[in-house]
C-alpha cells in the first residue's frame, strides 16, 4: 500500500468523525426549532460568536462520547515499524489500515490518541469545575448574605489560597511528596461533601412545607451522595460503581481547591449586590427563610455571570491540565491526555512535528470554543 495524499487523509478523517457530524446536526436542528423555549441557550442562536463556540464545544463533547467508534487503532498499541511514521502511512500487515496523523515515538497512532485524549479532558475539566462551583456557591451565598464575622473569616481563607500563584499551587498539590502525606485525600474528604450539603439545603429550603416529598428527596440525596462520596473520596464503594484513580483524584482535588476561592468571591460579590433588590425584600416580607432567599431568589438572578464564568473556568482548567501533563505531573505517562501527548511530541518537534501538532490544535480549539461561548452568553445575558 502507498502512503495517503493530503486530500485522502482529510477525507478519511472527515469520514471517521461521521457520528460527530450526525450528532451535531441533530442537536443544532432541535435546538434551533425550540430556541424560543430554551432561555439563554436558545438566544445563543442570535449570536454568531456564541454559535461558533457552541459548535466547537459540541464537536469535542461528541468526539469524547463516540471516541470508541472514531479511533482507527488502539491508542496504547505499539505497532512494529510505525515509529515516527508520517501522516497517512499504511500499517504493516493490516490491509486498508493507516495512521491518519502518523505515529509517535513509541509507534502509537497519533489520531487515535488525540481522539481518546478528548475523553480524558472532558471527563475531568467540567466535573472538577462543577464541584468547585458547588463549594464556591455553598460558601459564597451565606458570606455575602449575612456578612459580619462569617464573611470576614471565609474571605480571609479564600484570599489566603488566592495569594499563591495558581501554577505553583497546582505543582505543589500534585507532587509525589505531597501525595504521600495524605493532604489531597483530606481535601477530598472535605471538598466532596459540599455537593451533598448544597442539595440538602436546596431541597430543605424549597420543600419544608411538603414533608413527605422532602423526606424522599433528602433520602435520595444522602444515600446516593454518600455512596458517591465514599467511592470517589476514599475508594470505599463496595460495588465499585464510583471509583477514581488515586492519581486522577489528586488532580481533581487540586482543580477544585484552586478554583473554589475565585468562585466564592464572585458569588459573594453578586450576593452582596442582589440582596438589596426589591424582590429579595419582598421575600423577606413574606417571611421566607434566609436559605430559601439565597438559593431561590439570589442564586437564579446571578445565573448569567456564573454561567459565563463556568465556561471560562472550564477553559482555564483545560489549560492547567494540559500544563500539568506537559510537565509530567498529570496522569500516567501512557495516558493520551493532550498535555502529556504534547510533551512527548515536542521532544522531536524539529524532526517530526506531526505527533505534537494534533493535540495542540485540539486543546486550542476546545479552549477557543469555551471562550467564544462565554462571550456569546455574556452578550445575551446583558440583554436581560
Amino acid at each position: 500500500m502507498e502512503r495517503l495524499t493530503g486530500t485522502e487523509i482529510f477525507v478519511r478523517i472527515l469520514q471517521q468523525f461521521t457520528p460527530v457530524w450526525i450528532g451535531l446536526a441533530v442537536i443544532l436542528f432541535i435546538s434551533w426549532i425550540f430556541r424560543r423555549k430554551l432561555g439563554l441557550y436558545g438566544r445563543l442562536f442570535s449570536s454568531p460568536i456564541g454559535i461558533v463556540g457552541l459548535i466547537l464545544i459540541l464537536f469535542w463533547a461528541l468526539t469524547a462520547l463516540f471516541a470508541d467508534s472514531i479511533v482507527t487503532a488502539d491508542h496504547l498499541s505499539q505497532i512494529s515499524g510505525m515509529k515516527n511514521k508520517l501522516p497517512g502511512w499504511p500499517v504493516k500487515g493490516q490491509e486498508g489500515a493507516y495512521y491518519l496523523l502518523g505515529g509517535d515515538n513509541l509507534a502509537r497512532d497519533v489520531f487515535s490518541r488525540m481522539v481518546m485524549g478528548s475523553r480524558i479532558v472532558l471527563a475531568i475539566a467540567p466535573a472538577a469545575t462543577l464541584f468547585a462551583f458547588m463549594v464556591g456557591i455553598t460558601l459564597g451565598l451565606p458570606a455575602g448574605f449575612y456578612g459580619g464575622k462569617l464573611d470576614t473569616g471565609l474571605s480571609f481563607l479564600a484570599n489566603l489560597v488566592l495569594a499563591f500563584p495558581v501554577i505553583l499551587l497546582f505543582f505543589l498539590l500534585v507532587t509525589p511528596e505531597i501525595r504521600s502525606t495524605g493532604v489531597p485525600l483530606a481535601l477530598a474528604g472535605v471538598l466532596f461533601l459540599f455537593p451533598i450539603i448544597f442539595f440538602i439545603m436546596l431541597f430543605s429550603s424549597r420543600y419544608r412545607e411538603r414533608p413527605a416529598l422532602l423526606a424522599v428527596l433528602l433520602t435520595i440525596t444522602i444515600v446516593l451522595g454518600g455512596w458517591a462520596y465514599t467511592g470517589l473520596a476514599f475508594n470505599a464503594d463496595p460495588l465499585n460503581v464510583f471509583y477514581m484513580d488515586p492519581n486522577l483524584l489528586n488532580i481533581f482535588v487540586s482543580v477544585v481547591f484552586v478554583n473554589s476561592p475565585t468562585v466564592f468571591r464572585i458569588v459573594r460579590g453578586l450576593t452582596i449586590d442582589i440582596k438589596t433588590r426589591d424582590y429579595v425584600a419582598a421575600a423577606q416580607t413574606r417571611g421566607e427563610r434566609p436559605w430559601y432567599i439565597m438559593l431561590w431568589e439570589v442564586l437564579p438572578n446571578a445565573r448569567g455571570p456564573l454561567i459565563v464564568d463556568f465556561c471560562l473556568r472550564i477553559g482555564y482548567t483545560t489549560i492547567l491540565l494540559g500544563t500539568l501533563g506537559f510537565f509530567g505531573l498529570g496522569l500516567t505517562p501512557e495516558s493520551p491526555d493532550w498535555g502529556n501527548t504534547i510533551n512527548e511530541g515536542r521532544k522531536l518537534l524539529q524532526v517530526y512535528p506531526h505527533p505534537a501538532l494534533p493535540p495542540t490544535i485540539a486543546l486550542m480549539t476546545l479552549v477557543l470554543g469555551l471562550n467564544l461561548l462565554a462571550d456569546g452568553l455574556r452578550e445575551e445575558s446583558l440583554k436581560d
